[in-house]
């Protein structure tokens, strides 16, 4: 059997004997292997030099990043949160591998990271913002363990201050991307505005998971179990839908597989488009959906349920990003005020019309 060796590099010399001589190295400038390739001292010597050549020098942070890729904590990550953590890895490896950690704690550093995190905001503010929240969490990871002694970009701030206050998809939104979107975008649409969910867990959503009256799923991000409720609307289209459905998976592109995370969101992005939505995506149908309930009038312990936030992520969305320039949640308060006033005045003046009864002489 034939074995490549990657890097292999090798030279010719010419002997005294005027015959020529091939010598093999591990790489150009690395260590001389003996023999020639396939043999078995030879194939050894390369797998040893790669081996030292791989493992980095102790005392520097190129072990911490290697440690954490192993840890309980990353590996629980959800797959597509791992891959983007791997991407800043790169580049946070590129730039601070061979930093000794005992460079962690001296006076500076935490200005060089910070220097490193604005160098990367020229492309954009918030993949710097990500860059150094990676940095930020393995560091944080390896002082817990007593792995370093300190972490010089805790409580760093953000340089994004991007918010989705204003993209809300509205009624009129909904209207046009129903009209002119494909059928097989519809029940993907519907599905987000009225459970909530994150994309990838309803691309991956099984029919089983739909009982007719619920669904029920496993939020690949937190792991947290949800079932939700599902409303008239949902409910005619996931009947109709599952009475035709060709596979165990709700969701399917035109040519009845699953989509993959690439196909739909170009096939989404092409869809706004012809409808003349911009700006909105279609995340923004989550925040829609806790905008729409707490509308309805749905308390936040009722919004949480059905989305599967966290309790403290209903309040922020409410608070900080979407209802601060909704008019309806101001009416819809209001018009309960005075309904309840009405009720508590009707009630008052039919007790002080009453006759009190007259005391006995």
């Amino acid at each position: 059997m034939r074995i490549r060796l990657k890097g292999i590099n090798w030279t010719e010399k010419r002997l005294a004997d005027g015959s020529m001589r091939t010598y093999y190295y591990a790489w150009r400038g690395g260590p001389k292997l003996p023999g020639k390739p396939g043999d078995a001292a030879f194939i050894a010597a390369y797998n040893a030099a790669i081996a030292e050549k791989a493992a980095p020098a102790e005392g520097v942070l190129q072990v911490i990043v290697d440690a954490y890729q192993q840890s309980e904590e990353f590996l629980r990550l959800a797959d597509r949160t791992r891959r983007d953590y791997i991407g800043k890895i790169k580049l946070i490896e590129r730039e601070y591998g061979d930093l000794p950690l005992a460079a962690l704690s001296a006076r500076g550093m935490r200005g060089e990271f910070l220097d490193w995190r604005d160098a990367l905001a020229k492309s954009s503010h918030r993949q710097a913002d990500y860059a150094w929240t990676v940095l930020a969490r393995i560091l944080s990871w390896a002082l817990n363990r007593e792995k370093i002694d300190a972490n010089p970009c805790e409580d760093g701030g953000r340089l994004y201050s991007g918010s989705r206050a204003e993209f809300i998809w509205t009624h009129d939104n909904e209207e046009a991307f129903l009209k002119s979107a494909p059928a097989h975008l519809h029940l993907p649409f519907l599905l987000a505005l009225w459970t909530g969910q994150r994309q990838g867990d309803l691309l991956r959503l099984p029919w089983s998971a739909y009982d007719g009256t619920h669904i029920r799923l496993r939020q690949s991000k937190t792991r947290k179990k949800v079932i939700v409720p599902v409303g008239a609307p949902l409910k005619i289209v996931l009947d109709a839908a599952k009475a035709v459905r060709v596979g165990p998976i709700m969701l399917t592109s035109t040519d009845k597989t699953p989509w993959t995370s690439d196909g739909f969101r170009s096939s989404w992005k092409k869809a706004c488009v012809k409808a003349g939505i911009k700006e909105l995506t279609f995340h923004d149908l989550r925040g829609t959906a806790v905008t729409r309930l707490a509308i309805a009038g749905a308390t936040d312990i009722e919004i949480a349920t059905i989305t599967g936030l966290k309790l403290g992520s209903v309040e922020t969305i409410l608070d900080e990003h979407y209802l601060s320039r909704e008019v309806e949640i101001a009416n819809h308060g209001q018009a309960k005020r005075v309904r309840h006033e009405a009720r508590t005045k009707s009630q008052t003046g039919s007790q002080t019309g009453k006759k009190r009864p007259g005391r006995k002489k």
